[in-house]
């Protein structure tokens, strides 16, 4: 019996043990905890979905209530925790109640508390201001963020001091990217784009085959050492399609477009040695070299079209206008242009950056998905972001009547103005029409009809960023051009508050000009 007893009373004795330790157990309760959700806190509507509810024993889920502001709320179970999805809240204060029972219904329950607020209105961002000297930078960018616990100015953290901010980036990018958050973690965003002001110039175009002449080359330079200009055009790639020294771009070279007119480095450190700023003009869709040589190779898409499917010719002559659409086109022309500002050029001005003249009924532009003019102004973005970088400023050269009428050339100058430096409208009085802006005889009164068109210009232009430098005539067609009538477009130009100015002669001469020195 003996043996016996023994293990019985040893079995009432483990049964009593663990009685008592179970008892323990539950009498803890059921290990409630509620996460993500501070007491005091600030949240978005959105934050309340985060909250997470659980249990030390996910079983024992099914015994907690939840109540926000008095009111049950069924939280939705799943992966051992609850959440309160498609609870919606307004803005303003809240009481957030969890309770669980006690599983032995003698013993008191759990409960947590969490008072917080609701806030859905994000900060108030205004950025007044983002802009450097130079592209050497620096870019400062300041603004106001009213309400708003941090400001992101591209990767950089900013202070927020009374509402306000203001911080200094090294680099100057094309766009930068200003986030205001505040406590609860509403957000505000703006793209802005970074302007910077360009340096101006009095500057003379020069074509690659002038340079190459010493009877055209050495009369410029002359000026130059005068003070009477203090920049050099000169052509990088010319309506002829020809690159006017050994380009290294693949392209240019397999369709014989390269000429050795001029040593691009050897140019541009004689021309800086002498203080000079050098801008490269770059003919970008008038090419009929590599019109040619893309049609005859049965890339024909590359080439502008009339709806026959034929090249688009008019008075341009058979193949002369590449597409603008063309991805390959466009990418030949942004490669010229990067290799042009990584040689040295100071700017690249990009001429023909449009579509052919003419009715647009009649022609085709294979792959072309938007406007023509949304077109052209997404190739000088991109261009402009493929040079910034490397420390070149932009320009497009604009059509005079592009100011009333873009869409006869796709040139929407507002729109084109935002993703450049500066636009060069070709202002020559002969070239325009009895009685435009006023003026009845336009080409014997350069004063009045310059000022009047690049006034124009100026107001397209406000609040884009870029700068107006146009195009004067330095040539005689019809009305004699001499000292007096390139300075009277001088003059009336700077009137209207546009200092700068290239002067075009298409056989490079410029005795005439009558330039003062600066």
């Amino acid at each position: 019996m003996k043996r016996v007893l023994i293990p019985v009373v040893g079995a009432a004795v483990l049964l009593l043990v663990a009685g008592v330790m179970t008892t323990i157990a539950h009498s803890r309760g059921v290990g409630l905890a509620v996460t993500d959700l501070d007491d005091g806190a600030v949240i978005t509507p959105s934050g309340v979905e985060r909250v997470s509810i659980t249990t030390a024993d996910p079983g024992e889920l099914h015994r907690v209530s939840v109540q926000v502001d008095g009111r049950p709320v069924e939280g939705r179970r799943e992966d051992g925790r609850m959440t309160l999805a498609g609870v919606g809240l307004a803005e303003g204060e809240h009481t957030l109640s969890v309770s669980a029972a006690n599983p032995l219904p003698w013993l008191p329950g759990t409960s947590v508390e969490r008072r917080f607020s609701v806030d859905a209105t994000p900060p108030e961002l205004t950025v007044e201001s983002a802009g450097a000297e130079s592209l050497r930078g620096p870019v400062t960018v300041r603004g106001s963020a009213e309400g708003a616990e941090t400001v992101t100015v591209g990767d950089q953290r900013v202070q927020v001091a009374d509402g306000r901010f203001e911080v200094t980036l090294a680099s100057v990018p094309t766009r930068v990217r200003v986030t205001a958050d505040d406590v609860a973690g509403n957000s505000r965003q703006q793209d802005v784009p970074v302007e910077v002001t360009h340096p101006g110039m009095r500057a003379v175009h020069m074509s690659a085959a002038a340079w190459a002449t010493p009877s055209l080359r050495d009369p410029v330079l002359a000026m130059a050492r005068e003070g009477r200009v203090d920049t050099v055009q000169l052509d990088v790639k010319d309506e002829s399609g020809e690159v006017g020294y050994r380009s290294q771009v693949p392209l240019a070279q397999e369709i014989g477009a390269t000429r050795d007119y001029y040593d691009a480095r050897a140019v541009l450190d004689e021309l800086h040695g002498l203080g000079l700023r050098v801008v490269g003009r770059l003919v970008a869709f008038r090419d009929p070299v590599l019109g040619k040589a893309s049609w005859q190779a049965g890339v024909r898409d590359r080439v502008a079209q009339d709806t026959s499917g034929a090249p688009w010719s008019a008075h341009y002559g058979e193949y002369a206008f590449t597409n603008f659409a063309n991805k390959e086109v466009r990418d030949y022309n942004t490669a010229i242009a990067k290799e042009a500002a990584e040689l040295g050029f100071d700017d690249v001005l990009y001429d023909y950056v449009r579509r052919p003249d003419g009715p647009i009924g009649r022609m085709s532009f294979p792959g072309l998905t938007t406007s023509p003019e949304q077109s052209i102004v997404d190739f000088l973005r991109d261009n402009r972001a493929a040079l910034r970088p490397l420390g070149t400023y932009l320009g497009a050269s604009v059509f005079g009547i592009a100011a009333n009428s873009g869409t006869d050339i796709a040139q929407d100058i507002p729109a084109i103005s935002a993703q450049v430096d500066y636009v060069a409208p070709m202002v020559y009085p002969s070239h325009w029409g009895p009685g435009e802006y006023g003026v009845d005889d336009p080409d014997a009164r350069p004063y009045d009809i310059v000022r009047a068109s690049v006034e124009h210009f100026v107001r397209l232009t406000e609040g884009t960023g870029a700068t107006v430098i146009p195009w004067l005539q330095a040539f005689s067609l019809g009305h004699r051009y001499g000292p007096g009538e390139i300075q009277a477009q001088v003059v009336a130009s700077r009137d209207v508050g546009a200092p700068s100015f290239l002067l075009w002669n298409a056989a490079c001469t410029y005795g005439s000009a009558g330039l003062e020195p600066a």
